[in-house]
């Protein structure tokens, strides 16, 4: 009798079903082609307000923020915390369509695809998500992109977070004393992308640090972006050079947008360990936010540029939960 009641009582009563993350691959329009976006949330989320993510210079949006292994996606742990994330692979990056120039020897042509294409690129997005505002949050290169969007396009952007990113009121870099890239495109194989990683953990072993299975995953997740990849021995992906062009000028004291014009609340922040944004980036960029609501600077003790993708107690689970307070 127990149990024929019991399979009553299921029967009657809803069984809850705990949310699950979920994945969806789109192709946006764009003026230079289509542009890759990849939405990852709660089916609950669905009317959020979208969080853009937007990758740097080298490794497009999918490797940089959502790795298939633990602690590899920064995209699945905002959506469980009730975010809408959006995933943006740039014009001439992973899926999103490559210029003509690109299917060309790299020296046939100027550097591709600068910041002005890229805020093109996030507009596009943002019409097409029909959100009315965004947040967005840029790392490293993405990050002088998402500023830049929302200097240009203040309205549109509620939150802004500019994570290990250069700004642009100094000079002497050590990383940019050489002269600017004159290529249309540049050819990063595996080997290429750990070792300005490798070189900031402070520790002989790395992986104290950094899970082996994240860096395996990120290489292998960039070489994937490009189907040209194994045209070539070594394997190697394309990415244009626009971005590392003004990257020069904003290591060099030249900036490219006006950040009195940002409204957005805007966090900055920056890993103790950055090798790539100097402490006064951070610092000239937050007097400069004279318009934004809300201004915070945060130096993650112990933080690398890669620390989103770190072992938990190496600053990630900081930095998540930094962003994810910010963003509430």
């Amino acid at each position: 009798m127990f149990t024929s009641l019991l399979v009553a009582l299921l029967t009657v009563l809803p069984v809850s079903v705990p949310d699950r993350v979920e994945r969806t691959d789109w192709d946006v329009p764009g003026g230079a082609g289509t542009l890759h976006v990849r939405e990852v949330r709660l089916e609950s989320a669905k009317r959020a307000r979208p969080v853009i993510l937007l990758h740097g210079a080298r490794v497009p949006g999918v490797a940089s923020f959502d790795l298939p292994v633990p602690g590899g996606s920064l995209a699945e742990d905002l959506a469980r915390q009730g975010h809408r994330v959006i995933v943006l692979d740039a014009t001439g990056y992973g899926a999103s369509t490559r210029p003509a120039a690109m299917s060309e020897p790299p020296e046939a042509n100027a550097p591709l695809v600068t910041g002005e294409q890229v805020v093109k690129d996030i507009d596009s997005v943002v019409r097409w998500l029909r959100a009315g505002r965004v947040d967005l949050v840029g790392w490293a290169t993405g990050g002088h992109w998402a500023a830049w969007y929302a200097s240009k396009y203040p309205h549109r952007v509620a939150n802004l977070v500019v994570h290990s990113s250069l700004y642009g009121a100094t000079t002497g870099h050590p990383l940019f004393q050489t002269p600017a890239p004159t290529a249309a495109y540049r050819l990063n194989t595996a080997a290429q992308l750990l070792p300005s990683w490798d070189s900031s953990i402070p520790v002989e072993d790395k992986t104290e640090w950094r899970d082996p299975r994240v860096a395996q995953a990120y290489t292998e997740a960039a070489l994937a972006s490009d189907p040209t990849s194994a045209d070539r021995e070594p394997p190697s992906f394309r990415a244009p050079t626009g971005a590392m062009l003004d990257s020069h000028k904003l290591a060099n004291g030249t900036q490219l947008w006006n950040a009195h014009q940002i409204r957005a609340r805007t966090l900055v922040l920056r890993g103790e360990y950055d090798f790539w944004s100097r402490p006064s980036d951070l610092t000239s960029l937050a007097a400069d936010l004279t318009a934004a609501r809300q201004v915070s600077t945060i130096t993650l003790p112990g933080a690398t540029h890669y620390v989103h993708l770190d072992r938990p107690d190496k600053g990630r689970t900081q930095f998540v939960q930094t962003v994810t307070d910010w963003l509430k």
